[in-house]
C-alpha cells in the first residue's frame, strides 16, 4: 500500500451488524481482530462482540497492534427532558474512550428516528423531523457534549446517518451552522451522504474544515433504487444490501481520495461495508477494498 498521510482502519460492522443483529451473529471477537491484523490495519471501532472490560480490551487489541479509534454514542438531545441524563451518559462514554486512547467520538441524535428512538412505537413508519425547538435543543446538547469531550482531549464528531433527523445535505448544513465549530466536528460518511441524497465530494469540500473523522462506505445503486421504489425503511435497506465497501458500488472514490491527499488530511478513515458477512465475506471484501484504494493511490502518484 502506498503511504497515506492519514490513518486507515476498519469498522467491525463489516463482520457483525449493529443495526441488523442477525448479520454476523455467530462471528467472534477473536475472528474480527485477527482478520483486522491480517489485513495490516491498525485501527478499529468498538463493536458489540468486543469485550467491555477495559483491561481485557486493551490487552487483546495491543497484542495485535490495533488501537480503538472510536465508539458510536447515541444521544437524545433534541428533547430537553432527556438532555441532562444524556449528558451524564455522554461523560461516562468520554471517560471510557479516553482510557482506551481514542481521540474522536462518533455521535448521532436518535430523536425522531424510526429505528433508534426509544420513544417510538413499532407501528410507526416515518422519521419525525425536528421542529425549531428540537433543532435548538439538539445544538445546545451537542455543544455541551462537545465541551465535555474537549475537556478530556477528545473531539465530538457528528455522524450524519440514514434513518435519522440529520440525513440530508441540507440537514448537515443546518447542524454545522447551529453548532460551535470549536466543539462539534463532523464524521463524514461517504455512503450515508449518498444515501441521504447528497454528493459526497461536494459535502467533503463544503465542510472539510469541520471534518475530524471519516467512514469510507460505498452504495449499490440498483439496491438503493429498488428500496426507494418500494419505500422501505433504513434497516430494510441494509438487509437488502444497499451498503458495501469502497470499489464495489457506484461511488467514485478517486476524487474523494485526491481531495483528502491534496488537503493533507491526517485523521482516521475507516472502511465500512455493513452487509451480511454470510454472503459478503468481510475479510475478502476488505482485502478487495484495500486493493482498490491502492490502485487509486498509484494513479494519483503518476
Amino acid at each position: 500500500m502506498e503511504e497515506l498521510p492519514f490513518k486507515l482502519g476498519i469498522h467491525p460492522i463489516n463482520w457483525v451488524g449493529e443495526d441488523v443483529k442477525e448479520h454476523g451473529a455467530d462471528t467472534t471477537f477473536e475472528q474480527i481482530v485477527d482478520e483486522i491484523q491480517k489485513l495490516g490495519l491498525t485501527g478499529t471501532e468498538m463493536g458489540r462482540k468486543y469485550p467491555t472490560d477495559i483491561n481485557e480490551l486493551k490487552k487483546e487489541l495491543s497484542e495485535r497492534g490495533i488501537s480503538l479509534v472510536s465508539q458510536w454514542k447515541s444521544v437524545l438531545f433534541s428533547d430537553p427532558a432527556y438532555r441532562e441524563e444524556e449528558l451524564e451518559a455522554y461523560r461516562k462514554h468520554v471517560l471510557f474512550l479516553k482510557e482506551m486512547g481514542s481521540t474522536v467520538i462518533s455521535t448521532a441524535e436518535v430523536g425522531g428516528s424510526l429505528h433508534f428512538d426509544p420513544r417510538r412505537t413499532p407501528n410507526e413508519k416515518e422519521v419525525l423531523r425536528l421542529d425549531e425547538a428540537g433543532w435548538q435543543s439538539l445544538a445546545e446538547g451537542l455543544n455541551r457534549a462537545g465541551a465535555i469531550a474537549a475537556e478530556h482531549g477528545l473531539k465530538l464528531t457528528y455522524h450524519h446517518h440514514g434513518g435519522t433527523v440529520i440525513e440530508s445535505p441540507e440537514e448537515i448544513d443546518r447542524l454545522m451552522e447551529l453548532t460551535d465549530p470549536s466543539l462539534v466536528y463532523l464524521l463524514f460518511d461517504t455512503g450515508h451522504t449518498y444515501y441521504g441524497g447528497g454528493d459526497p465530494l461536494t459535502v467533503l469540500r463544503k465542510h472539510y474544515n469541520r471534518i475530524a473523522y471519516i467512514h469510507l462506505k460505498d452504495i449499490r445503486q440498483a439496491v438503493l433504487d429498488e428500496a426507494r421504489a418500494e419505500q422501505v425503511d433504513f434497516v430494510t435497506c441494509i438487509r437488502k444490501g444497499v451498503f458495501t465497501v469502497p470499489g464495489d458500488g457506484c461511488l467514485d472514490f478517486a476524487p474523494i481520495f485526491k481531495e483528502l491527499l491534496d488537503r493533507e488530511y491526517t485523521g482516521w478513515a475507516m472502511l465500512e461495508g455493513e452487509q451480511d458477512p454470510a454472503t459478503h465475506n468481510a475479510y475478502e471484501y476488505a482485502k478487495n477494498a484495500l486493493n482498490y484504494i491502492h490502485s487509486l493511490l498509484i494513479k494519483e502518484s503518476r
